[in-house]
Formats: structure tokens, sequence, C-alpha cells
């Protein structure tokens, strides 16, 4: 009997942690609906780790749109379009590791990687990716596509220890974000693969030709009110 009291109130206290952090979570999703995130698991690991934590949250207004337009141009194409997750991409990179295990092929939108960097940590566990599809679910449904960029633009890791499109283009380029040229613009996203790995001042031949190729996506997907209505174009 005794056994079973035991067991029914450690029931009954564990639903009512999970309530609370259910709630917990729920609030603080609303609240970065407006507000910047105080720190990220992964800018926290950078910084006890000794790369550094620099950074400079700023406005969507103040980001150039052509910046915008790099980062859709090179890691997320649909991004205006899906509900958070690209489909065919993810079938052909699972397709993809199964025939090659020894390689890894990511398929993450721009709001999977908001939701990893913001409220989880990294890593290719089940548990994580199972959150992961959740806090995707919740940003899309809360903040909204332009929200879901600003977010993107100012946590993305740009280099070692350099989180946010801001400072990266004062490390870079000695300007503000919202003063980068389309070349610019495009040799700060080629990096984000690999940010720690790669510079886009000075920029090796790669990151050079992956710009190139960059721009080439920009001019294609420029006209497309779609994403002319998530980058603000123009303004």
């Amino acid at each position: 009997m005794k056994i079973r009291e035991f067991l029914s109130k450690a029931w009954r206290w564990t639903k009512k942690v999970f309530l609370i952090l259910f709630i917990t979570q729920f609030i603080y999703i609303i609240l970065l609906k407006w507000i910047d995130p105080p720190i990220t698991m992964t800018q926290f690991v950078s910084w006890v780790s000794g790369h550094g934590l620099k950074r400079d949250y700023v406005d969507r207004n103040d980001i150039s749109y052509t910046v915008k337009l790099a980062v859709i141009s090179s890691e997320d194409q649909l991004f205006p379009d899906h509900s958070g997750f690209d489909w065919k991409s993810i079938k052909k990179a699972m397709a993809y590791n199964e025939k090659k295990p020894g390689r890894r092929r990511g398929a993450s939108t721009i709001s999977q990687q908001v939701a990893k960097n913001v409220f989880l940590w990294q890593g290719q566990d089940y548990i994580r990716k199972g959150l992961e599809v959740y806090f995707t679910f919740m940003i899309e449904l809360i903040w909204g596509k332009k929200r879901i960029l600003e977010v993107y633009l100012n946590v993305a890791e740009m280099g070692d220890g350099i989180f946010g499109i801001e400072m990266a283009a004062r490390k870079y380029f000695n300007k503000p974000a919202r003063n980068l040229s389309r070349q610019e613009a495009a040799l700060i996203t080629a990096c984000l693969p690999s940010p720690k790995r790669f510079k886009a001042r000075p920029a090796s031949n790669y990151i050079q030709g992956r710009a190139r190729d960059i721009m080439q996506q920009m001019s294609f997907l420029e006209p497309d009110p779609d994403v002319q209505r998530v980058i603000d174009y123009r303004r």
C-alpha cells in the first residue's frame, strides 16, 4: 500500500513539474516574439569553451535586405513558403545518409535552425530532434517569418565566437549590417555552414566561389514577391 501511495504521489508531482515546464516554455516563446534571447546554449558553450561570445543584437530594420536575401538564397530558398519544414529536402537527406553512413547531409530550414539555436543544444539525438520539431512548429505559429529571420540573423554563429550579422559586419567589413553590400552579405553567408573554419575576410578561394554562387541565386530569387515580403525589399 505504501508503495502505491508513493508512486501515486510521485506521479502527481511529475505531472505538476511537466505542467509548470510547459507553461514556462510557452510563455518564453511568446516573450521572444518581441524580446531578444538573453543567451543561447550555443553561445554559452562558445563562451565557456574559450571561443568567446561577441554579439550585438539589432532590429530587423537595421539589417540590409541584401543580407536577408543572401541567407534565404544560401540556407533555405523555400523559407517564405514552407511551414517550418522542407519535406523534400529531408527525404533526400535521409536517403543520402542511408547510402553513405560515413557522411552527413543536413536539410534543416532556417526555422529549424532557430528552434535549435535558441531553445536547444547541438546534437543528433532523437530527444533533441523531437523537441526541435515542436519548437519549430511553435515559432512558425507564434512568431511568423519576419521575426524568425530576424532572430536567426542575430543568434547564428558567423565566425569563431562571433554571433549575429551586426557583429560579423563590423568584424569583417568595419560597417553596420544595414550598410552591407551584396558581395559582403554573400561572403558572410558563405561561411555559415562552418563559421569556425571559414572567414569572410580574408576569404579563401572556396568562400569566394560560394559567394558568387549565392549572388547568382540572390538575383534569381529577388523578384519573387513572397521573398520580397519577408525581406522588406528596398526598405
